[in-house]
This record gives C-alpha cells, structure tokens and sequence, in this order.
C-alpha cells in the first residue's frame, strides 16, 4: 500500500463529495451529452442513406467504392480500445492506480493511431474528391471528419486522466473523472461500429 493509498483510507471522509449514492450530476450530465451527440450521428447517417436511396448510382460520378483494407484495420485498433479504458476504470476502483496508467497509455496509442490512419486515407482520398466534389463527398468528410474530432476530444480527456493519475490523483473512493471519460469512450467506439456499416459496407451488400 502506498502512501497516497494509505493517506485515503485513514481520511475517507475528504472524498465522500466524489462518491455519492446513486448517480452523480457529472454522469447525467455526460450520459444527456453522449445522448444529444449520437441523436447528431443518427442525423447525419440517415440523411446519407435518404440521399443514397434518391440517386441511380452510388457513389456518384466517377468516385469509386470505399477500400475496406484501411477502415478495417482502424477498427481493430478502435474497437478493442475499450477493453483496456474498461480495465483501467475497474482497477481504479480497487484503488490500483498502475492498472490505471497502463490502461489509458493502451487506449492513447490505439486511439491515436486510428487518427493517424484516418489521416493516411483523407490524403489518399483528396486527391479524389473534396468535401465540395459532390454530395457523397460531402457527406463522407462530414461524418468521418466529424467522428475523428470526437476521437480527438476523448483522446484529449484520456490524456488529462493519465496526466492526473501520474500526480496520484484517483483512488477507490475517487474516480468519477475516470467514469466519466469510459462513458464518453465507449461512446465513441461505439459510433464507428455504425460509420463503418454505412459508409464502407452497406454498398457491398
């Protein structure tokens, strides 16, 4: 036991603002958030398939069907990243902060790396068409782009927790913060499960 753990146990009460009964303001508040942002996708994913389902051909013009090789890996590197945000979080609260750190440093590497193939497959995919090319380009840049700054964000709050958890921030008795980032996470995740159905495989089906 450290010092930091120690220091929590004899001082329980300088934590009970952290760990209420039931769920806390800061868990409605990111679940209301996460509820509005997928309401966005839902938008955004059925207004492509309305537009789809108007035109004769698709992708229209000469723009040729979406490689699956790239989007394919980008999902094994983001999908699994919800296992070690997931294990990082039940670590946290039995108060083993190393599960923590090592848990989130393994979703910024995968997380990050998504960014960068997505990066790789905007400079492939510009020199074919542009957000302005025609509808399907717009709506292709839109949705994907729109995800990758989600990614983003949750990248940027991993990194906020794994830089307070270096500082001994977070303990069993406290660890909404880490919660509240899974949630977000997970989330995120989540939505690509439905961005790589629509945008890459329901054309080949």
């Amino acid at each position: 036991m450290t010092v930091n753990d120690r220091v929590e146990v004899a001082t329980p009460r300088t934590f009970l603002a952290e760990a209420p009964a039931g769920r806390t303001v800061g868990w409605w508040g990111m679940v209301m958030f996460v509820t509005t942002e997928a309401t966005v996708f839902a938008v955004l994913l059925s207004s492509y398939f309305y537009v789809r389902f108007q035109l004769p051909s698709w992708p229209p013009g000469e723009i040729k069907e979406p490689e699956l090789m790239r989007p394919l890996i980008m999902t094994v590197l983001l999908l699994p990243s919800s296992l070690p945000v997931m294990w990082a979080e039940r670590g946290i609260r039995k108060g083993k902060r190393w599960r923590l750190r090592l848990g989130l440093l393994a979703t910024l590497l995968m997380g990050g790396s998504f960014l960068v193939l997505q990066g790789m497959e905007y400079s492939s995919k510009l020199k074919e068409y542009t957000l302005t090319t025609n509808v399907y380009g717009s709506f292709f840049y839109t949705i994907t782009g729109f995800h990758g700054l989600h990614v983003l964000i949750g990248l940027l709050m991993v990194s906020w927790v794994l830089a307070a958890s270096l500082r001994g921030s977070f303990g069993f008795r406290r660890h909404e913060r880490v919660r509240l980032t899974a949630i977000y996470w997970h989330f995120v995740d989540a939505v690509w499960v439905f961005i790589l159905f629509t945008i890459y495989l329901s054309g080949r089906l």
